[in-house]
């Protein structure tokens, strides 16, 4: 069989996975059966992906970070060092709750910063950024910027990872890319 993705070997690939070309696995990470990985994704080192677990493309997975069964990533998503995911909002070691885990989703383009808590149950909408240490314990709007424990807003962020100022009309733009940003009933959206 022809693989058309790279793994160190150290890596532990587990028959049953499914991986996207041009994905890169590093040293001692191991993905497991029933996992899907899409084209073109970074999985960093000692980086777990565990049965059930879908990445869209392009995803970027620094390491020391495992993705327990229940978590879904869409394309584009960033997931910062050491991040962690849950999926189990009482788990005991004595006590199997397998049949309870809670899907989490992160939306296209979200970025999760390194050493960031998620909670399991929860959406992380599309482009949202979680600071680095936070611990998300509910849903995220698309394009928010969260910090803290528990996390909470603090701004809106562009698709480049810029905060948005917005005017007295709800209109905002990315320095970088010049994009613009409208602000109406709690909700970001970008102007095309």
């Amino acid at each position: 069989m022809n693989k058309e993705y790279v793994a160190h070997e150290t890596a532990v690939i587990d028959e049953g996975s499914k991986i996207g070309k041009g994905t890169k696995i590093w040293h001692f990470s191991h993905v497991m059966p029933g996992s899907e990985i899409g084209e073109n994704c970074n999985i960093g080192q000692n980086v777990v992906i565990s049965p059930g677990v879908k990445l869209g493309n392009n995803v970027k997975v620094q390491n020391n970070v495992s993705i327990y069964t229940g978590v879904i990533c869409d394309d584009d998503v960033f997931l910062g060092p050491s991040m962690v995911f849950t999926n189990v909002i009482n788990p005991r070691s004595a006590i199997a709750r397998k049949d309870q885990y809670l899907e989490t989703i992160v939306e296209r383009g979200a970025s999760i910063g390194a050493n960031a808590t998620i909670i399991c149950g929860n959406i992380i909408g599309r482009y949202a950024f979680i600071g680095a240490g936070a611990v998300v314990t509910k849903d995220v709007r698309p394009y928010a910027l969260v910090v803290g424990n528990p996390a909470r807003q603090t701004g809106w962020i562009s698709e480049y990872g810029h905060k948005l100022i917005f005017d007295d009309k709800g209109f905002a733009y990315c320095t970088e890319s010049n994009e613009r940003y409208h602000l109406k009933d709690g909700l970001v959206s970008k102007i095309v």
